[in-house]
């Protein structure tokens, strides 16, 4: 997902580019249009930025809680295994 951010939001970037360099206006008004597809693109790259790291940050949390669920698992299969051993030696 984070591949086709970078390449949409590049694609953009060249295409706005080429699209305002190829059209015949006055210097004034062309770099006029760049500062405006500056904008965007920046307000573009904001956006995506902030929503990966909203991902990553789930993901995280995800991951976070997981772990916990894991070591409550081991923990009570230890415990088990130990009764188990216990009770055989004390047999």
């Amino acid at each position: 997902m984070i591949q086709y951010k970078g390449a949409l939001v590049l694609g953009t970037i060249i295409g706005a580019g080429v699209a305002v360099l190829l059209t015949p206006k006055k210097g004034s008004i062309t770099r006029e249009n760049l500062k405006k597809e500056d904008l965007k693109v920046k307000d573009q790259l904001v956006d995506d930025f902030n929503e990966v790291k909203d991902d990553l940050s789930r993901a995280s949390a995800s991951g976070k809680e997981k772990l916990k669920e894991d070591l409550k698992g081991l923990a009570s299969k230890t415990s088990f295994q130990t009764e188990k051993a216990i009770t055989f030696l004390e047999k």
